[in-house]
């Protein structure tokens, strides 16, 4: 096929490169062959089936993280979707020896924006689109480790550090390691539908859409020596989460204006406290509706919110459910009845 010949929507070429995540690679090729069985079971020639292949700039055996190989081929026309797994990263900091390295594929990366075609990344991944040129003036996410250092690095990407999946035009850039799973299952919804994705999560043991990596965020993986406000704003945060979202008292108690707290919290994650604040609120929320009989209106207000309706709205937007459809199906009464649906079926 001649090198500019753009390839249908639903042709993905995965971009290995030495150093790359393998599992980054195989769960999105995996799921996306599970899609093309559920769609063909479930709704038969109605979608085109996703066409996945494994690319390199040279072709050829490519050794991934941890020394195993994968066969590869070159790269021709161009795909629907390049997408571009992360790379391994030992410490923090690394940027300037391990990107250089891979000018080849950069370069291949703008070449598929020039020529028109979609790219997304998993993991810090992103950096690769960064170093590109490709996300300025964009939303994007990354890995939450690496987060403080896309911000400090990229510093005129619009960073949502929490999210899971950002969709910016035909940039679409996804969290940590397994958010492979979640790009897959967005690409099967966005080019097939959502019951044929609905269905392939459930046959992969692949969860609900994630909102947010803030679950997972663990700060003692972090360096120490990287700057602690972020931290202190969150602990600050934390402590009040029942309260309004008050920016002075906050900027007042680490004794910082109001601009400077902004700015240094921006500088380190890549987004505002509140923004942070809501997802913190969202999740325990989730966590109230999974776990107890609370009414929603008391739900509301233990996460610091007085409107139920504003909320749920706010919900609904990170979440894709509303918080009676999440506790329908994550709540007590949810798992009691699929526990009962796996004793009635056949063994």
């Amino acid at each position: 096929m001649p090198d500019n010949v753009n390839e249908p929507e639903t042709s993905v070429a995965v971009l290995a490169y030495a150093g790359c995540m393998g599992t980054e690679i195989l769960a999105l090729a995996d799921v996306l062959l599970i899609a093309n069985h559920m769609a063909k079971a479930i709704e038969p020639g109605k979608y085109a089936a996703f066409r996945v292949q494994v690319v390199s700039v040279a072709g050829g055996s490519v050794a991934l993280a941890g020394g195993l190989s994968l066969a590869t081929r070159r790269l021709r026309g161009t795909p629907g979707l390049l997408v571009v797994p992360g790379l391994e990263v030992s410490r923090f900091g690394q940027w300037d020896d391990k990107l250089p390295p891979l000018a080849a594929e950069l370069a291949l990366i703008r070449r598929q924006a020039r020529r028109g075609g979609a790219l997304a990344s998993v993991c810090i991944g992103s950096f690769l689109l960064a170093e590109a040129g490709l996300l300025d003036g964009r939303r994007a996410t990354t890995a939450w480790p690496f987060a403080a250092e896309f911000a400090q690095r990229y510093p005129a990407v619009q960073l949502e550090a929490g999210g899971v999946l950002q969709e910016d035009g035909a940039f679409t850039t996804a969290g940590a390691v397994s958010s492979a799973f979640d790009l897959a299952v967005h690409l099967v919804e966005r080019h097939m539908s959502p019951r044929v994705a609905r269905a392939t999560a459930r046959f992969a043991l692949v969860g609900a859409a994630r909102a947010t990596q803030l679950p997972y965020v663990d700060a003692s993986l972090v360096p120490t020596d990287r700057p602690p406000f972020s931290a202190q704003v969150h602990k600050l945060l934390l402590a009040g989460l029942d309260r309004a979202y008050d920016l002075k008292a906050l900027s007042a108690a680490l004794n910082v204006s109001s601009r400077t707290l902004l700015r240094r919290y921006a500088a380190e994650t890549g987004q505002s406290p509140l923004a942070w604040l809501q997802a913190a609120r969202i999740e325990k929320a989730k966590r109230l509706l999974e776990k107890s009989s609370l009414g929603l209106g008391q739900i509301v207000e233990a996460v610091g919110y007085q409107d139920v309706a504003t909320f749920s709205r706010l919900f609904l937007r990170q979440v894709r459910e509303t918080p009676a459809q999440y506790r329908r199906r994550h709540g007590p009464a949810g798992r009691a009845g699929a526990q009962g649906a796996r004793r009635r079926s056949p063994t």
